[in-house]
């Protein structure tokens, strides 16, 4: 039986809002090859793989997404997001985490789900943004991470 994450049992994901430490946060621009919502720009993340730390899930995640070690991780809140994707309902935990990188030698370290990515502040937000983006965003801008 070929069982799927968040499908047919809850998923559990890290997200993590990417800063520069002067307010202003990395967000990517979702591939057609992602699993849903394509198209949308959103913070980063991934699924916790079996034995990994959430720390360790994180800074994995990070350096294949973007090709930089993070500086700085901080776990800022956990929340369950139930969507819908063509169809199919979901369900996934998330741990969403602030993390503070150089913006130095950013990269996209996958091409396949990254079309590009961007330096961005509130007075300055892309759209569309993806359906769950202010669960974290909102937390960002309350610990000053954003300005």
């Amino acid at each position: 039986m070929d069982l799927h994450r968040g499908v047919d049992y809850i998923g559990v994901t890290v997200c993590f809002v990417v800063h520069d430490g002067k307010g202003n946060i990395l967000l990517q621009k979702r591939s057609k090859n992602t699993r849903d919502e394509q198209g949308t720009w959103d913070i980063g993340g991934g699924a916790v793989e079996f034995g990994e730390t959430l720390d360790e899930a994180v800074r994995r995640e990070v350096e294949e997404e973007l090709c930089v070690k993070p500086k700085k991780v901080e776990f800022m809140r956990a929340f369950e997001a139930h969507r819908d994707n063509n169809g199919t309902p979901t369900h996934w935990i998330a741990l969403s985490h602030a993390v503070e990188i150089d913006p130095n030698g950013v990269k996209i370290g996958e091409q396949d789900r990254i079309d590009e990515f961007g330096w961005f502040n509130s007075a300055k937000l892309p759209s569309p943004l993806h359906s769950m983006f202010e669960l974290s965003y909102s937390v960002a801008r309350e610990r000053g991470i954003v300005k």
